[in-house]
């Protein structure tokens, strides 16, 4: 049976590798940086001075909730905005996800000339919060905000005592330093995957914090689980400060290279959370996929190897065993928010197919500088999107730098054929514009250019990739009529 399931595995890889170019890119949608999102109440400066509804950074993560609806996940906040290198620049973001309506239709879209036109439209913004006492940092030592003058003070959300709730907020400064850093009252949370129970009435998320993954209810917004991840995940000396963190370290992850992506089988049974980069004892490019049994809690550990990219940013899953990975660069449109940066064209996004059968435990081995590449599971190229991009006329300085939302969506017809869809979506750093990368620094006429959250759509069938099994998620009571949040 095992070198049946190996000859079978074998030739679905044959096939991927030479599909890999057949998938189509079949629309674009985008959604401006300078709008504002649905909670107002959040609307206030920011100790960064940007307004704390941005509507940004939407793309960190995806998830498919059925018919045209999508759930995006932005990630800690307006952090890219300099003023306190002593917070690395966070401020008390709240963390939330949006409700978006994403229509896909057959027309030809007269911007992009692609086949099908996709129409992004803002149903709702959901605030996440716990339902008991959160750790916040004082601000005590940590100098003024924006303005030089006014002291940072505490990272309690001002909301809290407003609607007397204990929101999540991105600040690096909320945690319990005499914890680990998975310590699940620690306030400060930067929120990367997202994935929806097949009950269609919880999310689960992920983040690079901790790392956690977090149960949260889908119409409240607050915390109703917590996974409790292996210990070897977690750091113990912590710092508001990522440089800090990652000098007083030796075991746990990459400050800001946490759980990166997340998925859940189509069953529902199972997460799957990947982290970005290797953890500090692990040797390079040697990343650990974890499983959560969604019911006992159980975990597993499992070794990725990283190839292409410079990290990972998301996972989802094909089936119960089969997931796709996104290895990326970080070149690109957004690498260039100051008019001093110098541009460099996209070069590395690549999805992978990886398969868990067989696979070794690896949660207890150990370093320093533990080598996990013996033991990673193997990978095939389902889609090249920078290729893809290119192929369809689209310059790679244009590619954005963060490619880090993959979710499949609805099936389509096209010329009589039923096709898969997947989507992927990018995190514009709450950046609404950048640097022109057409210009060098040096250039006295460089200004600035759009910088949008986008979601490109491809379409693929069975054959292109073999045992994809689509989630199926009960219908919720969402808003289908929200705001156009077209360019």
């Amino acid at each position: 049976m095992k070198n049946q399931r190996l000859a079978s595995f074998v030739l679905a890889s044959s096939l991927l590798a030479s599909a890999a170019q057949a998938i189509d890119l079949i629309a674009i949608g985008t959604i401006s940086g300078t709008y504002e999102d649905f909670a107002t109440e959040t609307a206030f400066p920011l100790e960064n001075g940007a307004a704390g509804n941005t509507l940004g950074g939407i793309g960190s993560g995806l998830a498919y909730a059925g018919g045209t609806t999508f759930l995006a996940l932005p990630d800690r906040g307006p952090n890219a905005i300099s003023y306190n290198p002593l917070l690395d620049d966070t401020a008390s973001y709240i963390p939330r996800f949006h409700t978006l309506n994403l229509s896909l239709a057959p027309t030809v879209d007269p911007v992009t000339g692609l086949p099908f036109t996709l129409t992004p439209m803002l149903s709702r913004t959901t605030l996440l919060s716990s339902p008991s006492p959160l750790v916040y940092g004082t601000g005590a030592g940590l100098g003024n905000q924006i303005d030089g003058v006014t002291p940072i003070g505490s990272g309690v959300p001002i909301l809290n005592s407003v609607d007397h709730t204990n929101y999540f907020t991105g600040r690096s400064d909320n945690f319990d330093a005499s914890k680990p850093s998975t310590n699940s009252k620690n306030a400060r949370l930067d929120p990367e995957g997202i994935r929806i129970s097949n009950d269609g009435q919880s999310v689960f998320i992920s983040d690079e914090y901790g790392p956690f993954v977090y149960e949260f209810n889908r119409s409240t917004g607050k915390r109703v689980r917590t996974f409790n991840l292996p210990a070897n995940l977690a750091i113990t000396n912590l710092s508001p400060q990522s440089a800090v963190e990652i000098a007083g370290n030796k075991v746990g992850r990459v400050t800001n290279k946490g759980m990166e992506g997340l998925a859940v089988t189509p069953d529902g049974k199972t997460l799957v959370g990947i982290m970005q980069a290797n953890l500090e004892q692990d040797k390079k490019k040697s990343l650990r996929i974890v499983t959560i049994d969604v019911k006992s809690g159980t975990t597993h550990e499992y070794a990725y190897l990283l190839t292409d990219g410079s990290g990972v940013s998301e996972i989802v899953a094909i089936n119960d065993h089969q997931f796709l990975i996104d290895e990326r660069d970080g070149s690109g449109l957004g690498d260039t928010p100051k008019l001093t940066d110098v541009a460099s064209p996209a070069a590395v996004k690549k999805l992978f197919v990886i398969d868990l059968t067989g696979a070794k435990d690896v949660t207890s081995i150990a370093g320093p500088n533990a080598d996990l590449s013996n033991y990673a599971v193997s990978k095939t190229l389902f889609l090249d999107f920078v290729a893809k991009l290119t192929a369809a006329g689209i310059n790679a300085y244009l590619i954005p730098s963060k490619i880090e939302g993959v979710a499949f969506g609805p099936d389509v017809t096209i010329n009589g054929e039923t096709k898969h869809t997947l989507y992927i979506s990018n995190d514009n750093d709450f950046l609404a514009t950048v640097a022109d990368p057409f210009k060098s620094p040096g250039d006295s006429t460089r200004g600035k250019i759009a910088n949008p959250n986008q979601i490109y759509v491809f379409a693929f069938t069975d054959a292109e990739l073999p045992g994809f099994v689509p989630q199926k998620i009960k219908p919720q009571h969402d808003d289908d009529h929200g705001r156009d949040c077209r360019d």
